[in-house]
């Protein structure tokens, strides 16, 4: 990089249209609060050593410890620009990219998403680390709205944009009838919903199906009576009303939902969101404990402001054999694309293909949903 390259970088990024406040402004590093009060930090690295800074400024500061004493041990030092040999720190011996880093340490390649030190190096000693699931795995989304309810957007126009995903097929669930505030579906309606989507089938290129976010109501029982569930193809069942109930109450409540045959998930299962309401009073572990005992999958909600189940759950989840499902709950067909932010959730909680849900084929995912009635 030529001689003053790095300080016009630094420049250039502490004046764009999104900074609030400038936080530092040096020749190689620079940082900055935005608008929307997030702190950004950029550095500047010859592209000889790009591997190790992003390596270093990746992950936990317990991972990198770890990494450190490990090098120790082999006779070398690490930092953001590069690997060195601890008695010979003029040259870098390796880092233009991160694989080179954890080659030269002994370990399998750790992805960016698992470096937190719960386990990982330890895997990664012994070669043993998951194939995490990635976007390309997946076949369709499991929680999308309708204008039957609250969503934008007709099935049709968002059974073409899945076809225009890539998908193998889309789940439809709308609100159930309690919900009135998000428009929630009578069962009249719900009826002309079913025979609309079997209709679509006929001449859709994807496959649809027809499932409903089913509101766990305060004494436990679900929004819909069994004789009304059986006819959906795929029921999550959620709980939107009710928050200051006590921790034992919402977690009977969700635990008597997963006992319903007609069940198949439970959906945001801690009801949080982000920077507007706390995660309500649940025994998280217990639910998911007892989801596994019942094979009743567990939702990775994808929408930025839920992001529910959150990593940690969601590896814990998988620990005890809980299948999982992506869904967007997108209320218009552009929020489809937020599968991408689930598909992170699912690789920081060190999920695998097997684990998701979304990844089966459709003929694959109606026997999985047969099987649990």
């Amino acid at each position: 990089m030529k001689e003053g390259k790095e300080k016009t970088i630094i420049e250039k990024f502490t004046e764009l249209p999104v900074v609030k406040k400038v936080l530092a402004c040096g020749v190689t590093k620079g940082s900055i609060l935005t608008l929307s009060n997030v702190q950004v930090d950029l550095r500047v690295v010859p592209k000889e050593v790009y591997g190790a800074a992003l390596q270093y400024f990746t992950g936990s500061k317990q991972h990198n410890i770890r990494l450190r004493e490990i090098a120790n041990k082999k006779g070398l030092t690490l930092s953001e620009y590069g690997v060195f040999k601890i008695d010979k720190k003029e040259h870098p011996i390796c880092g233009k990219t991160e694989e080179e880093v954890y080659k030269i340490l002994g370990l399998q390649f750790i992805e960016p998403e698992l470096r937190e030190d719960r386990g990982e190096i330890e895997k990664a000693i012994k070669g043993e680390l998951p194939k995490l699931v990635e976007l390309k795995d997946i076949k369709g989304d499991t929680h999308v709205h309708s204008n039957y309810s609250d969503g934008a957007n007709s099935i049709k126009e968002i059974a073409d944009y899945a076809t225009k995903l890539g998908y193998e097929w889309i789940i439809i669930c709308d609100h159930s009838q309690s919900l009135k505030v998000a428009g929630g579906v009578e069962i009249k309606d719900l009826y002309k919903k079913i025979e609309e989507i079997k209709n679509l089938n006929k001449v859709s290129k994807v496959k649809i199906l027809c499932g409903q976010e089913v509101d766990i109501l305060s004494d436990g029982k679900l929004d819909y009576p069994d004789e009304v569930l059986k006819e959906l193809d795929f029921v999550i069942a959620a709980i939107h009303t009710g928050f200051k109930q006590t921790e034992e109450q919402i977690t009977e409540r969700i635990l008597k939902a997963i006992d319903n045959k007609y069940v198949h998930a439970i959906s945001h299962p801690t009801g949080r969101l982000l920077n507007k309401r706390q995660p309500y009073k649940v025994n998280i572990s217990k639910i998911i404990e007892y989801a596994a005992k019942n094979k009743v999958m567990l939702e990775i909600n994808a929408f930025p402001e839920r992001l529910d189940l959150d990593d940690v759950n969601t590896k814990y989840a998988k620990d005890h054999g809980v299948l999982l499902s992506i869904g967007t709950d997108a209320h218009h067909v552009s929020q489809m694309e937020y599968m991408q932010l689930g598909v992170y959730v699912a690789r920081r909680g060190w999920l695998e293909k097997k684990d998701v849900v979304n990844t089966l084929s459709y003929e694959q995912l109606i026997k999985l949903l047969k099987m649990r009635r």
